[in-house]
């Protein structure tokens, strides 16, 4: 075996190790603090995830002092993971992302990744199609989006020793109210993040004939 086809085996045997390690874990440790300087590279590394025309519709709320996240706590239906967690992180879609298009294609132009002219016209194509898109359209691309980011997010804790639990189960309307979120942003999820006083439950999986099909669906 080359060093390259070694060197893979490990990483990949790591990755998976991070798949099989990542639990919803809802006791903290209320001592351990997340440096913001750490949070910032841990949401850099997960915005490397995929989104519609690479528009990066997510945009991070970071709850960390203890008193915003008290004032969450009632919000959340009063899970105790909201105060105990290093950190709560509200994870939501931009609606209007596609403003950004110019910044995020002419980076790609400075970078080498697209010519210019290129890049203008996909700038027009995108503004264009996703400014007139129907409301409806424009937040199932934001929840979409910003459920591939929430994901990656939780590995890339995982994988730096923390660990999380998303949460979809908190008031959306008294949240964007007490919180200042304008009607340009949908709240996709909540994710706590900090070190477990517990281990998350383990659970187990359907087997994959029960979820995975080729080429035509199962009859009823």
């Amino acid at each position: 075996m080359s060093n390259t086809q070694t060197t893979n085996t490990i990483e990949q045997q790591t990755f998976f190790d991070v798949i099989r390690e990542r639990r919803s874990v809802r006791t903290y440790d209320p001592s351990v603090q997340i440096s913001r300087e750490e949070m910032n590279e841990i949401l850099e590394q997960a915005t490397l995830a995929p989104s519609s025309s690479n528009l990066q519709p997510w945009r991070f709320l970071v709850i960390d002092t203890p008193e915003l996240k008290q004032k969450l706590l009632p919000i959340a239906f009063n899970q105790q993971q909201v105060v105990d967690a290093s950190a709560v992180i509200a994870v939501l879609g931009d609606v209007e992302s596609y403003k950004k298009a110019e910044k995020i294609y002419g980076q790609a132009v400075e970078s080498g990744f697209m010519p210019e002219d290129t890049a203008k016209s996909f700038i027009e194509r995108t503004v264009g199609t996703y400014s007139s898109l129907p409301p409806e359209v424009a937040r199932q691309i934001v929840y979409t989006d910003g459920g591939l980011i929430s994901m990656q997010l939780m590995l890339v804790a995982r994988a730096r020793g923390y660990d999380t639990v998303p949460m979809g189960g908190y008031d959306k309307t008294k949240f964007v109210e007490a919180f200042g979120i304008s009607e340009q942003y949908e709240s996709v999820m909540l994710i706590a993040i900090g070190k477990a006083m517990k281990p998350g439950h383990p659970t187990t999986r359907l087997p994959i004939e029960d979820v995975a099909f080729f080429n035509e669906m199962p009859s009823v």
